[in-house]
């Protein structure tokens, strides 16, 4: 998530060569990057590259490796690297959690979902572990753990494919080890329009009542606007007034897609597609909320 708000913060001025899908035939715009992002992520990958050389059976390496790739939109190379960590590393969680993510970025949801079922299993009676982030947030303290990154990004697959009954059990597995209150709200989110879509109306309701507008978050800001627009704590028109008088107009695709979403589910539709066709517009494609709403423009 944090990588692809990073892209639409700052001036893009150098590009990536373009993406194709690997499954599906639908090509996508180059990343972008400013100078200053560019020469980071660089630098990251080159020094991960030479750890990775000293030892290429090391899956600490492995990962690393196949992250900063993805990272600088080289997800074909990501996704090769951690299927070499698969054949060498059969049952750790972590090689099919990450190529599971990656396959969800070139649209492959069902090898997405494939990779997650896998983690999901290896994962079973073992302890929750803390997930480093690649890139961190202002306070430098990671907010996602491996369990919670396993059943949040199968969800979203499930999400993709509209299979909203499979959706709500990972999610609802997430929520139990969404121990902050960051990653509690961004799985709150999907949780409770997935609730809204199986018309599971008293449960959605009881999810949202866990939420307030107090919540001490670092990062995801843009979920908790959303859950408290559900809660009645927003203007739904304000807000659309306030991302559409933004230069960046509906750059950030987790409260655009949000926002559209909430329309959607209350009946305006019309409304809903002018928003998601809005952010599918724009150079976010990598973003879990970008997918989303490609899924309510078909």
């Amino acid at each position: 998530m944090r990588i692809i708000i990073l892209f639409a913060l700052f001036q893009t001025q150098f590009l990536l060569h373009g993406q194709m899908t690997i499954c599906g035939n639908k090509s996508y715009p180059p990343l972008t990057f400013s100078a200053t992002v560019k020469e980071k992520l660089e630098i990251d990958l080159t020094a991960a590259k030479a750890t990775y050389e000293k030892d290429v059976k090391n899956a600490e390496a492995i990962i690393w490796y196949g992250r900063r790739l993805a990272y600088l939109g080289r997800y074909d190379e990501a996704i090769e690297i951690f299927t070499k960590g698969i054949l060498l590393h059969p049952y750790d969680a972590h090689m099919f959690r990450h190529r599971g993510h990656r396959y969800l970025t070139t649209r492959c949801v069902d090898k997405a979902i494939s990779d997650f079922i896998k983690a999901s299993y290896l994962i079973k009676n073992q302890k929750d572990e803390i997930e480093p982030d690649g890139m961190p947030n202002a306070k430098n303290i990671p907010t996602s753990t491996l369990q919670s990154n396993i059943w949040y990004h199968l969800g979203l697959a499930y999400y993709l494919k509209k299979d909203f009954k499979k959706a709500e059990k990972a999610y609802k597995e997430c929520l139990k080890v969404s121990k902050n209150p960051d990653m509690y709200v961004a799985t709150a989110n999907w949780y409770y329009i997935t609730l809204k879509e199986l018309k599971k109306e008293k449960t959605a309701s009881n999810l949202l009542a866990t939420v307030h507008k107090n919540m001490e978050l670092i990062e995801n800001e843009g979920y908790l606007q959303i859950l408290l627009l559900y809660k009645g704590g927003q203007n739904a028109d304000a807000l659309l007034d306030n991302l559409l008088k933004d230069s960046n107009a509906l750059n950030n695709a987790t409260t655009g897609f949000g926002l559209g979403n909430y329309y959607k589910l209350s009946g305006k539709i019309n409304k809903a597609k002018e928003i998601f066709n809005k952010i599918i517009s724009v150079n976010q494609w990598g973003s879990f909320a970008y997918m989303a709403a490609e899924i309510w423009t078909d």
